[in-house]
């Protein structure tokens, strides 16, 4: 007998000679550390170290909205029994600012039914909208560290307990159990609800040891909104401020629920509840042997195939294990997006079907899927590299499928099949940056100043997070419209990972081979091969120039057939004064020069030859939004530099390297 065979006739024996597991619905978690698995992050938070930062880590007062969401959904009523749970849960949290008066604005754990909660910075606290303060659902204990008149704040060191709106049903002051939430200290918290007796307990301490009296207790009935499943999660916010929310820590557990009833088998005659009546009368002594021996096979029988399911179990689970990693397809690595099958896929694009190819990545060819079940649409990105090549690409895309920002391509899900690695993203209806600013033939969608402008903020918008806000910096590599996807609103998304490189901040950069595309690569990193953050500010330069001037980076000029660097022609034009020529003519002068200026300036700064006179990208989103000054650009473009960082010692000691592991 097969052992697959042997193994689905053991379970069957197991199923008929066990009584039936008795399980419960009720759900638990504990997180000592955190790691990607199982989480997802919203907005600007980040795994750094294992702690989770919720709002951005970062010297100079900002505007932060951040939230992270436990994956599976959490059952709170069982319909058959009409039984609403309890839950409790225990987290450590520290509220830090370089900066102490600088405070606000707190951090909350949430319940929602919603598991993309992300709300607007400031006194929304990461959980409501500023403009639809009504249209999140949620159930939220709030530790606020600014007093906020609107939402009738007791002061800027309370706890509440919010349901639906920011406006806290009760509140309790910290400092009742000397409790400092702004201290920078390790502050434990445990929040319990119990069902039965209706009422929901806060409790805070700078130790690990619960103190015997709640800071905050109030007598609600929450089961009301608990009737659906639920997302838990934190969420965190600050407006103008330095102030960084950091959990440690997270345990969480439902209980309550009545455990399941094994079926009744009644017209079964293998079921242990039939009677069977002897015509011959037994001997007590022998009766009692026959008892005793039942009752030993009756234990041994179980017990003896359970021994042998678990061995089996055993070496199926590491057989299994070791062919997931011999082909490379380790799916743990991805748990937050989902996993198709190579079928479903297959049908959804026709067979991958040339008709349905809607572009061309560096990892191979992009098609639409339509999904006839749902009717949704999605891009299917199907690799072309070899099984070596697959499995580094996996690990890269651990860490970007967790990435979450507004102006990234969302990543749906994965199917690692039939040799094949596919990744399944959000459709974006509007195409490519490149093909609505260079549409083939001259006719197509016409991109207004306001849309260019949001394009160029959203996307020094997205660098800024990739550089600065994730645990590890993320350098794109291949910054160019044709990466650039555009939504239904016309907002920009940044794609295609597949040339980026993720290396720990502060770190030097790593020689590697040129990639990218010519007219959006910096000049060092052509003569070098460093990859920077200021190669991809100067990728950056490149696109918003052929965004306000609708050229491509390297154009034919038709007069004379010559070949017109953008960079250099805009160049010219603001040495002569007349920058604003550059301007897209199809615009037919629609815009405001003093803007149109601005961006074409700030173009030039972020493609200057020299690196070190270029803005970071932090500077750049606060010059597009106002919040700062423009930077001088000099009319005569400065002459080829190479001072990205690198010193005679790094150079040559790269030389050394190529030769060593030649």
């Amino acid at each position: 007998m097969l052992p697959r065979n042997f193994l689905v006739f053991l379970l069957l024996i197991f199923t008929f000679h066990l009584p039936p597991l008795i399980s419960a619905e009720n759900t638990t978690f504990d997180f000592p550390f955190f790691t990607v698995r199982n989480l997802t992050l919203l907005g600007d938070s980040y795994f750094k170290n294992g702690v989770i930062g919720l709002t951005r880590e970062i010297g100079v007062p900002s505007s932060s909205s951040g939230s992270i969401i436990y994956n599976n959904p959490i059952h709170f009523f069982d319909q058959e029994s009409n039984i609403t749970a309890s839950f409790s849960t225990s987290f450590s949290f520290s509220v830090k600012n370089v900066n102490p008066s600088s405070f606000g604005d707190g951090l909350t754990f949430f319940l929602s039914p919603d598991n993309q909660t992300l709300g607007s910075p400031g006194g929304y606290l990461g959980l409501v909208n500023s403009s639809e303060l009504t249209k999140n659902r949620f159930l939220a204990i709030e530790f606020d560290t600014k007093l906020d008149a609107q939402f009738n704040d007791p002061n800027e060191n309370h706890v509440g307990l919010d349901i639906n709106a920011l406006t806290s049903i009760k509140t309790a002051d910290a400092l009742l159990q000397d409790i400092d939430l702004k201290s920078g200290n390790l502050i434990t918290a445990w929040i319990d609800y119990k069902n039965d007796l209706r009422v929901l307990n806060v409790f805070l301490s700078y130790s690990s040891l619960k103190p015997p009296t709640p800071l905050l207790s109030v007598a609600f009935d929450l089961s009301g909104y608990l009737k659906e499943d639920m997302f838990v999660g934190f969420s965190a916010s600050t407006e103008g401020s330095t102030e960084v929310h950091l959990i440690e820590n997270w345990s969480f557990k439902t209980f309550g629920f009545l455990p399941v009833r094994p079926k009744s088998h009644p017209h079964n005659v293998s079921d242990s509840s039939v009677t069977i009546i002897s015509d011959v009368p037994v001997s007590n002594s022998t009766n009692k042997h026959h008892k005793g021996l039942g009752l030993g096979l009756g234990i041994a029988g179980p017990a003896f195939f359970f021994v042998v399911l678990a061995v089996f179990g055993y070496v199926s689970v590491k057989k299994w294990k070791y062919m997931r990693i011999e082909n490379g397809l380790k799916a743990e690595i991805l748990t937050g997006p989902r996993e198709f099958s190579y079928k479903e896929l297959y049908a959804a694009t026709r067979g991958f079907h040339s008709s349905r190819i809607i572009g061309r990545g560096a990892f191979g060819n992009v098609y639409k899927a339509i999904f006839v079940s749902s009717g949704a649409v999605a891009a299917v990105k199907r690799s072309k590299h070899s099984r070596e090549g697959k499995i580094e690409f996996l690990a890269e895309l651990s860490i970007v499928a967790c990435l979450r920002h507004k102006n990234l391509v969302q990543l749906q899900g994965w199917c690692a099949e039939k040799d094949e690695l596919l990744l399944v993203y959000d459709f974006m209806p509007n195409g490519s940056l490149d093909k609505v600013l260079h549409p083939e033939p001259e006719t197509g969608i016409l991109l207004t100043w306001s849309h260019r402008q949001n394009i160029a903020i959203g996307l020094a918008s997205v660098l800024a997070y990739l550089h600065q806000e994730c645990e590890q910096q993320v350098i794109h590599r291949d910054i160019k419209t044709s990466n650039i996807m555009l939504d239904g609103s016309f907002n920009p998304r940044l794609g295609d990972f597949g040339l980026a490189r993720l290396m720990d901040h502060d770190k030097s950069p790593v020689s590697t081979l040129t990639a990218g595309t010519m007219g959006y690569l910096a000049p060092e990193y052509l003569q070098y091969g460093k990859a920077t953050v200021k190669t991809d500010v100067f990728s950056y330069g490149v696109v918003i120039l052929e965004v306000a001037c609708g050229r491509r980076p390297i154009e034919r000029e038709l007069s004379s057939q010559k070949m017109v660097n953008l960079v250099d022609w805009v160049w010219g034009l603001h040495g002569q004064g007349r920058i604003t020529e550059a301007a897209d003519k199809r615009l037919n002068g629609d815009f405001k020069e003093e803007e149109m200026r601005k961006l074409l300036l700030v173009g030039l700064r972020c493609a200057h030859p020299d690196s070190a006179e270029r803005p970071s990208i932090r500077r750049v989103v606060q010059i597009l939004n106002n919040e700062a000054d423009p930077i001088a650009v000099p009319k005569m473009k400065p002459s080829l530099t190479f001072s990205c960082s690198l010193t005679v010692e790094d150079i040559v000691s790269d030389d050394e390297e190529r030769k060593t592991t030649a």
